[in-house]
């Protein structure tokens, strides 16, 4: 994401957050927003697994 992009939506973050909000409350939805965006990268990118693979790997039932 472009440096501005990232400004004007730590911007949006801010004026969403509730008055009485905590530090806290900011650092959880700043790590959010980062985790989406890395998520949405990695499966434009192809590195994603299938829950079968997943399943699999871990050896979990389903």
């Amino acid at each position: 994401m472009q440096t501005q992009n990232i400004k004007n939506e730590a911007y949006r973050l801010l004026e969403d957050l509730p008055e009485n909000a905590t530090w806290e409350d900011l650092m959880y939805r700043i790590y959010v927003r980062q985790a989406i965006e890395a998520g949405m990268e990695d499966s434009e990118a192809g590195r994603t697994m299938s829950i079968k693979e997943v399943r699999e790997k871990f050896g979990l039932q389903g």
